[in-house]
């Protein structure tokens, strides 16, 4: 299988070298590699070329962090540039959900402009360097990032562990954008509920390592091999066997990201 979203710069590097190292005997094949910002991409970059083909490198900002200033911001734009041959996609890119829901519960003042235009340059290098998109987008950012896809003519689009509602659902699912699901489709209804709904053509498995997760989970180290757990109980909501939904959920990786 391929795990579709793990930030594998954030593992301490003996625990990444014998994690990568057991991934044949695990059967996974390959792994999308996400990036926060300049630093974490130079890191992700140098850990694909240890490994090559079986780490596939995606480049970008995440939202969840103070907005970078416009030299650093030009910088991680030229590299991305200079790099897309050997990239996989942009991202993790997107919107800010839980840090701003933490400052206003706070009660900090929250502005959401400057990390929309930020996502709008990020957008539009995407559609120049003609490279899928990783986002982080849930809830009722999801419908805003929607609007930009549009707007920048985006079509390969993963929302990575997606939440959000009904609505925003049948735009993403009519735009054909993938979604992924990650080990706490496990044990979490909310999740189950959107994994029925979502067709299965648009469906992959990710992890987002080092990130960890609770029901069966709790106490491990997230693991890629973790992408099987989730195959299983995918597949499970839709009558497939083990199998039969590891292969429809590799394929579709494979499918998005041009493997």
């Amino acid at each position: 299988m391929i795990d579709a979203h793990i930030h594998l710069d954030q593992y301490e590097e003996t625990l990444l070298s014998s994690l990568l190292q057991s991934l044949p005997e695990q059967d996974i094949e390959s792994l999308i590699a996400v990036s926060m910002n300049l630093s974490s991409s130079l890191r992700t970059q140098e850990i694909a070329a240890r490994y090559p083909g079986l780490v596939r490198p995606a480049y970008g900002f995440h939202p969840e962090q103070p907005l970078p200033p416009e030299e650093e911001l030009a910088a991680l734009l030229d590299w991305i540039t200079l790099h897309a041959p050997d990239m996989a996609a942009i991202g993790e890119i997107g919107l800010p959900y839980y840090s701003r829901a933490e400052a206003i519960a706070r009660g900090e003042a929250w502005d959401m402009e400057p990390y929309i235009r930020l996502l709008d340059r990020l957008l539009g290098l995407a559609a120049r360097l003609a490279k899928p998109v990783v986002l982080h987008a849930v809830y009722e950012d999801a419908w805003t990032v929607c609007d930009l896809l549009e707007q920048h003519h985006i079509t390969r689009a993963h929302f990575h562990w997606f939440k959000g509602p009904g609505d925003t659902v049948d735009r993403m699912i009519s735009r054909g954008y993938y979604i992924s699901f990650t080990p706490d489709i496990l044990y979490e209804q909310e999740i189950q509920d959107l994994a029925r709904r979502y067709p299965p053509e648009l469906v992959m498995a990710e992890t987002d390592g080092p990130w960890p997760f609770e029901g069966p989970f709790t106490g491990r180290t997230t693991h890629p091999a973790m992408v099987h757990d989730v195959a299983a109980a995918w597949g499970a909501l839709h009558g497939y066997t083990a199998s039969e939904a590891k292969a429809i959920l590799t394929a579709n990786t494979v499918r998005f990201y041009g493997l």
